[in-house]
Parts: C-alpha cells; structure tokens; sequence
C-alpha cells in the first residue's frame, strides 16, 4: 500500500454553499460547524491525514476567513518531516480574474504542483461526511492504469439529480459521466438507484496537468471539474471508477461502513446531525481508530445545574445546561441553556443562548444566536415563516448572531 510520500492532496474549498444559507452568509461551506466540536472541512482533512496524505493544499476563495483561520490554527502538521495543511487563496497568477470554476482553481494554482514534483494527485471535496481510507483508491488507481479515478457510491435515483452520475459496464471503466442530470439512468441490478462521484478523484500528475492545459483554451468551458475535465478524460477513455463500498477503514462499524452524506442543504445538513445522536449511530464520532480531528480550545467541561438534563444528545466543552432539558440535539461548544428552556431536536452553534422558559425545536442556532426568555422556536412554522428562514423539511433557521423575536 502506498504511503502517501508521492501524492500531493488538493482541497477545493472555495464553494459559496448557496443551499446552505444562512448558515454560509458569513463563512465559505467547509468552514460551517458540525457535530459540536468540528467543522465541514475537518472530515476530508482527516482521512487524507489518517490516510497519509500530508501535503496537503487547501484552496479557497468565497468568503474565506473563518475557514482559513481554523485551518492555521488547527491543522499544524511536523514541518520537520516537510508535512502541511495551507490554505490557498485566489491569487490571480493568470491574470485579473478570481477562480473561474473548480478546475480553474487548479489551473491557477499549478505552481504547488510544480513545487511538490509529485506522482499523483489527491482532489477531494471539502464539505462531505463521511469516514475513507484514500490509500485504498490511489492504490486501486495505481493499478488501474487509469489517468483518472473517480470515487463512486450508490444513492436513490432522486437524490441523483443533484451528483455527477457514473455509468460503467465493468465496474472499472467509466462509460459515460452526467453530470446533474434530470432523470439519471438507474443501476442494471437496482433500477431505483445512481452510481454517482463523490467528488473525490485521484490523477496521475502529467494526465491532469495536460487537461487543465487544454480547458483553459476551451472558451465553451466551465472550468468545472466534474462538467469539463472528468468527461473529457471519460472521452479519451482514460477515467476508472472506484466503488466507495470496498474501502474498510479501521474501527468502523457494520453500521456506519459505507457512510456518506452530501450536506449542501439545510434538510441534510440537519439530518446529517441526527446519525450522530443514537445509542448505536449511523455515523459513529467516537472511532478512536480513525478519528475526525478538531481542536475543540481551551474551555472547561461541560456543566449541569440545577437539576439540567440532557438525553440522546451530544454537548460540548463549555456549555452549561441550568434547570433546562435538551433532547435529541447537538450543542457546540459554550451554548447555555437556562432554567426551564427546552431543546428538542435542534442544533445550536457556538455561543447560542436560549433564555429561560424557552422552547426550541427542529432548529438551527448559528453562532451566538440569543432566544430571549419564554421565547418559542419552531413550535408554529407558519409564524416562524414570517420571522426567520425555514427549510422545504420544516427546520427552522436563525443566521449568525441573530437576536430571536
């Protein structure tokens, strides 16, 4: 199995995450907070890092701030060994234009490639659950011959319309590659479901250097990976797929092998925060084998007071929960919750405050959101529509230091 010394990992991180609004209005996707203590981003950093995937290039661009900054502070790898996590901003190397698209994002920053030298490389999306193993599929590349290889995963057609949908005949080769489409052709053995990528895809190095060459000359392009640069290697039958369904990672249960959920709306990125919760998880946080790193700061345990008390949920560092109940929810870190309030269903960001005798339900608190005392969250949508962002799934949501009514 490879070690990972020759593959230099890229991360695009640059998306605005429109679906995800408000939550995205004052920080790029990847950087949205997740599961209490960790953030989009620290899902796709760990298993590159776990997987020995330590060069790696993070490259944003929309609203970058937060997320840059939680990448310095956190990610710090031994530079004695020449490892790293950066951040890459836009930096018009090419010319008075930001990031065109993803694979634009490439094209402009082919220096770190340059610089690295290396075999192969590592392009993985930046704002997936999920656990993986990355040595498994550049070891399945390797042998494949393939100039690309796409990681693939099976999901109901109707959730298809959404993803780059794969077709092979072997299982190997990939036929064709739609990207998005309307009505996705169903699997031979499963009709009612979709070979779609994940975004994840493994190049030799000289295979996408020359593609990124010849789609930044096609003035029809979008610059985009999945809809410019997978299809035209597809074309020139250069592209394999890799069946997500293989890859073991250490620890993992029957449960959650195989786990892996797009969050680029509100509905799954709430849904994504109720495999977390159960007794036995779909998604289990607590695999010390193959963790999801975060650096949680420096703050004291949490805190239960006056007979405060919380169940199937998840609470974090810093939160104090006083003569309150919180139910089937996640806090990050410093959340208070006061006397009489109730919590159910709900994911409440850093520093969220829900006043005494207050009701939250099937919500999202974005950071330092304060519920003043007695107030009522999602207990009335046809109010809440007046008042606050909800989804198509009934979620409530207040955006980043939003004061309630």
């Amino acid at each position: 199995m490879t070690d990972g010394s020759d593959v230099l990992g890229i991360v695009l991180a640059g998306g605005e995450g429109k679906r995800l609004m408000p939550l995205t209005a004052d920080r790029a996707k990847p950087a949205v907070p997740f599961g209490g203590v960790h953030r989009l981003i620290d899902f796709v950093l760990s298993n590159l890092v776990l997987g020995g995937v330590r060069r790696i290039c993070v490259l944003t661009q929309y609203k970058s701030h937060s997320l840059d900054r939680h990448i310095s502070t956190t990610w710090r790898l031994s530079s004695l060994t020449g490892e790293y996590v950066t951040p890459v901003p836009a930096q018009q190397r090419l010319g008075p234009h930001w990031f065109q698209g993803s694979a634009d994002a490439i094209h402009q920053s082919l220096n770190l490639v340059y610089d690295e030298s290396p075999a192969y490389i590592a392009v993985f999306g930046a704002d997936n659950i999920y656990r993986m193993d990355p040595r498994q599929m550049i070891d399945a590349h390797i042998a494949s011959g393939a100039g690309v290889t796409v990681a693939g995963i099976r999901v109901n057609r109707a959730e298809a319309t959404e993803f780059g949908v794969i077709q092979t005949g072997d299982g190997t080769h990939i036929d064709a590659f739609l990207e998005k489409p309307a009505d996705p052709p169903g699997l031979p053995d499963s009709p009612e479901e979709a070979y779609v990528s994940m975004g994840n895809y493994v190049f030799t190095t000289q295979v996408l250097l020359d593609a990124l060459h010849a789609d930044s000359t096609n003035r029809e392009s979008r610059h985009d990976m999945g809809r410019d640069i997978i299809p035209a290697l597809v074309g020139t039958g250069e592209a394999a797929v890799y069946d997500f369904s293989g890859n073991v990672v250490p620890g993992e249960t029957e449960r959650d092998h195989g786990y892996w959920r797009d969050v680029g709306t509100i509905d799954s990125y709430y849904d994504a925060h109720t495999d977390l919760i159960s007794t036995y998880p779909i998604f289990n946080l607590y695999n010390k084998k193959w963790p999801i790193l975060a650096h949680p700061g420096q703050r004291a345990a949490a805190k239960f007071v006056e007979g405060g008390t919380a169940n199937q949920s998840i609470i974090s560092p810093g939160c104090i929960i006083s003569g309150a109940q919180v139910v089937d929810s996640v806090l990050s870190p410093d959340v208070i919750v006061e006397t009489g309030a109730v919590v159910q269903g709900s994911v409440l960001l850093d520093g969220a405050r829900v006043g005494a005798g207050a009701v939250v339900r099937r919500a999202i608190l974005d950071k330092n959101v304060v519920v003043p005392p007695g107030a009522h969250i999602g207990v009335d949508l046809d109010r809440d529509r007046h008042r606050y962002h909800v989804s198509d799934g009934g979620i409530v949501v207040l955006g980043k230091g939003e004061r309630a009514i």
